[in-house]
């Protein structure tokens, strides 16, 4: 299964992908976070505990058909999380009063095209992606360096992928050495500084933020293939040693110019600047 969050206004839903049943399953607890617009994902999920009691005792389908599956929460661990496919989805929506159903039903059957799209022709998930950070404001100049990290950062997924490193709470440990040392900030910070919620931090970096990103991640490539690193405790090494080069770098360009890098910079429209707290998971 591929872990890979999709954007509904502004908002990350996180999502994964059985490529033996080519079948996306969708948090619920995330989808119902949209529908009754929550701002906290701890209302989000007590609602949702009370309407899947509900539906259980009115014999609903819906719920039983539900699964449960491991979805990384804000702190970087993976928790067993209710989910569902489209289907499935589009029946619970029909529970829940919302200004916002319709929204989701569009949204549900376009993302299940899109990815039927992108698995004959792998380029249309750069050519959307394009699109959207366009549509969103972002400069051409941002969405190169954008996307340029982003393959940066994939070649690094794909050695760790080849290394005994588990996709998930294992990725996302390491992810987080990475940038704990070069941006002297844990990945949860540096989203808090921004004023993020569920969205992709790297969506919200400034074009410095991106470059020093895919600098320490580049470096924690190389250095790992040079050493051959296998395992947890190897790569991490290579993570510390990767994140350390490019925060030498950036502390050499603060004193430089008297400008931080990691700032608060972020696209978020304004209604949405207000600090917000990050996810938990059920």
């Amino acid at each position: 299964m591929k872990l890979l969050p999709a954007i509904f206004e502004e908002r990350e839903i996180r999502r994964i992908y059985d490529e033996k049943t080519e079948t996306w399953f969708f948090s619920v607890v995330d989808i119902v976070q949209v529908l009754t617009q929550q701002p906290g994902f701890q209302a989000a999920r007590n609602y949702w505990k009370v309407l899947k009691n509900r539906l259980r005792k009115e014999g609903s389908e819906s719920v039983t058909k539900c699964n449960r599956l491991k979805l990384p929460a804000a702190d970087g661990k993976s928790y067993l999380t209710d989910v569902a496919n489209a289907e499935t989805l589009l029946r619970l929506v029909q529970s829940i009063p919302s200004a916002k159903a319709e929204s989701i039903k569009l949204w549900l059957a376009k993302v299940g095209y899109e990815r039927m799209q992108e698995m004959s022709d792998p380029s249309r998930a750069l050519d959307r992606a394009r699109e959207n950070w366009q549509k969103h404001g972002r400069s051409e100049k941002w969405i190169q360096q954008r996307m340029t990290g982003q393959e940066t950062r994939n070649k690094l997924t794909d050695y760790w992928a080849d290394h005994n490193i588990r996709k998930g709470e294992e990725f996302a440990i390491l992810t987080n050495v990475i940038h704990q040392e070069w941006a002297d900030v844990t990945v949860q910070d540096h989203k808090a500084i921004k004023g993020l919620k569920s969205q992709n931090l790297r969506d919200h970096m400034s074009e410095a933020e991106l470059i020093f990103t895919a600098l320490a991640e580049l470096s924690t490539r190389q250095i790992a293939e040079t050493n051959d690193a296998t395992g947890m405790d190897e790569n991490k090494v290579a993570a510390t040693s990767g994140g350390r080069i490019a925060k030498r770098a950036r502390l050499e360009l603060e004193a430089r110019t008297g400008r931080k890098v990691v700032t608060g910079e972020n696209y978020l429209p304004p209604r949405d600047t207000k600090k917000l707290r990050g996810k938990g998971d059920e």
